[in-house]
């Protein structure tokens, strides 16, 4: 290990050319360059050099004083998207799903402490934010992200609770780790996760666990619903069996067509 506690393979201004793509988001989708030094924490030099590296890579556009991403950048996510059949197997039973029920429905992968869209088929937009593929929240928050964190080894869901820090989102967040790991320890019983307006005001979700060949949870397939007309009860009978038999033929379709690539979906 180096001294900073990485390994001595470890590539620093990798790391740091990778934060920069990561500083623009849906609320900062421009940013100057003393912006992006900010919230990068490099000098205004290093940031230059990242940034103009990338505009000509053909990755960042800039007008002179703004910098900005551009589509090219969706090279870096469907590299990923392409390597694994999820996606393609889960599409067509969202769309039964949604026809269905005339809800949104989503999977949903485990990445560090967030859950990341990778298949998405909406009705009306319900959430102040746009949610699209590569969409991220908080796993602790979300019913997708309570059935992925539920089914992790017990030493894995340790070392995650013991380093998590619980924002609380609305006034109904679970913010203490015993809440939440009594809430993990329930959702692993049943087999599903409800999650009432933890996320955002208004919202409640559903999510059932999706398994690859072997058993392992590798992902997560939810349904999002407007809080004013759909009751906790409602979801449990009027939702919840649909979505179970959905996250059970994606189970079917990936144990014939993607055994191996999708244990590859959950990350560190």
């Amino acid at each position: 290990m180096t001294e900073q506690g990485r390994e001595a393979h470890f590539v620093q201004s990798l790391e740091r050319g990778l934060a920069v793509i990561r500083a623009f988001d849906a609320q900062h989708p421009e940013l100057t360059l003393s912006e992006v030094a900010r919230v990068c924490d490099l000098t205004r030099a290093a940031a230059r050099r990242f940034l103009l590296t990338l505009v000509d890579l053909g990755y960042v556009r800039t007008d002179g004083r703004m910098f900005s991403l551009t589509p090219r950048v969706l090279e870096l996510g469907y590299a990923y998207l392409s390597s694994i059949s999820l996606p393609d197997v889960a599409e067509p039973h969202l769309e039964r799903l949604v026809a269905e029920v005339h809800e949104s429905s989503s999977v949903c992968v485990l990445d560090g402490d967030d859950i990341v869209y990778v298949s998405r088929v909406p009705t009306s937009r319900i959430m102040t934010v746009s949610i699209n593929v590569g969409t991220r929240f908080p796993a602790y928050a979300t019913s997708v992200g309570r059935v992925l964190l539920a089914h992790l080894p017990d030493d894995e869901l340790d070392a995650r609770l013991d380093r998590a820090t619980l924002t609380p989102l609305t006034a109904r967040t679970l913010t203490t780790v015993k809440a939440l790991r009594a809430e993990l320890v329930r959702i692993r019983a049943q087999g599903f996760a409800i999650v009432d307006q933890e996320l955002e005001e208004g919202l409640r979700s559903v999510a059932a666990p999706i398994r690859d060949r072997s058993g392992t949870v590798v992902a997560a397939v939810n349904m999002s619903v407007h809080a004013s007309r759909n009751s906790i009860e409602s979801i449990r009978r009027d939702i919840l069996p649909h979505l179970l038999a959905t996250a059970a033929k994606i189970d079917a379709d990936l144990r014939i067509t993607a055994p191996r690539r999708a244990t590859r979906l959950i990350g560190a």
